[in-house]
């Protein structure tokens, strides 16, 4: 089930809270399910697709032109091959490298509803931003809006593929990314069965002095379940704040990092005081990952379970 919290990291990322009613009629369908005539990439005919508030969209026809209000959406929109019908993205959008000459319409948590008016898309594909007087803005111009709620979980991921590609006529497409993640994910799996004993790893998402971590119930604690890595603050939920001394109390084996705007951010870490006892320090076992494949709800899940398996047990994919 998905939770209406956007997950990358807290100190660039905004609580998206919104929360929609569901009438009688759609509650009774699965979100995403076409509800009326079967859509398909070369029919005029009209269909419905249920978004994640449980509002059924109609649309006359496939979608030509799209805005999409968050960057993990557009690298879904591109993977079914349908990129090219992006017209307005956020800020953020850096994935993948076409996705960055594309108009900015948004900040990502603030849009630019007026420009977007101007636009004039066929959809905009947006999310649950805690501002639901953003999406009343675009629906009250006139423009078809479909929300995707944020992804928590693998299988919200998976749901995010199914809907959009339903909404652009690509499903088969969709289905086979899909299975495609879940083949990749599998793979991985299949390497780390026989680990007799799970790797313990601290994994930073801002550096000092002001820690932050990743817990329990979170994308990347699924991402090193995967892995078949422990997480040292699995025993805690959600982001959390984490003073050194927990740390190197917990005493982990890796080390990995996704903070890539500060210089040298490995050689930080080594060089933080007292935390030269750390075992991950002694062995020289901190490693930079890529933070947006990290962090990012998106088709590339496939691909932060490997690079965190990887990482963390060379030794298998050698």
């Amino acid at each position: 089930m998905k939770i209406k919290m956007k997950w990358v990291a807290p100190l660039a990322a905004a609580l998206l809270l919104t929360a929609c009613g569901v009438d009688e009629k759609t509650a009774s369908q699965p979100k995403g399910e076409v509800n009326q005539e079967q859509q398909g990439s070369n029919t005029n005919e009209s269909y419905k697709v249920i978004d994640d508030r449980g509002v059924e969209v109609t649309f006359d026809a496939v979608p030509e032109t799209v805005v999409s209000l968050q960057p993990s959406n557009t690298e879904i929109l591109f993977e079914l091959g349908v990129g090219d019908k992006i017209i307005g993205a956020t800020d953020y959008d850096s994935y993948p490298e076409a996705a960055q000459k594309i108009e900015r319409v948004s900040t990502s948590t603030v849009i630019n509803a007026e420009r977007i008016v101007e636009l004039n898309p066929d959809v905009v594909v947006a999310y649950t931003v805690g501002d639901e007087a953003q999406i009343n803005q675009l629906e009250d111009a006139g423009l078809k809006v479909f929300v995707i709620e944020s992804a928590a979980q693998f299988e919200d991921v998976y749901s995010d593929i199914i809907q959009l590609s339903e909404v652009m006529g690509v499903k088969p497409t969709g289905e086979q990314i899909v299975k495609d993640i879940q083949t990749q994910i599998k793979e991985v799996q299949d390497r780390t069965a026989t680990i007799a004993t799970k790797k313990k790893v601290y994994y930073e998402i801002s550096p000092a002095p002001d820690l932050w971590t990743t817990g329990n119930e979170t994308f990347q604690q699924e991402i090193m379940d995967a892995a078949g890595v422990e997480n040292i603050f699995a025993d805690q939920k959600s982001w959390i704040s984490v003073a050194e001394e927990d740390v190197i109390l917990r005493n982990p084996e890796i080390i990995i990092t996704t903070t890539n705007y500060i210089d040298d951010p490995i050689g930080e870490i080594m060089g933080r005081a007292g935390w030269d006892k750390i075992s991950a320090l002694t062995n020289k076992q901190v490693f930079l990952v890529d933070g947006d494949i990290m962090s990012r709800p998106a088709p590339r899940i496939g691909q932060a379970v490997q690079i965190m398996a990887e990482t963390v047990y060379p030794e298998l994919f050698n």
